[in-house]
């Protein structure tokens, strides 16, 4: 089971835009979890340690980049 949501520390990314539109992520042993930054009571995605490691190195990668943005 996840932590309550008050007792975890999460964060946006530096390059977030002054409207909020992002997402924030906050760690927890053995895995990522990422929300809704307009919706913090809404739905938590969770990430497994590896598997948030590969989806970085995708977006690094540019492997989601939509074509012409």
């Amino acid at each position: 089971m996840i932590m309550q949501n008050a007792t975890l520390t999460w964060r946006k990314s530096s390059r977030s835009g002054a409207a909020g539109h992002c997402v924030e992520v906050a760690e927890v042993p053995a895995a990522v979890l990422v929300r809704d930054s307009k919706d913090v009571t809404g739905p938590v995605l969770t990430f497994g340690a590896g598997d948030w490691t590969g989806f970085i190195a995708g977006v690094r990668a540019g492997e989601f980049d939509r074509p012409g943005a």
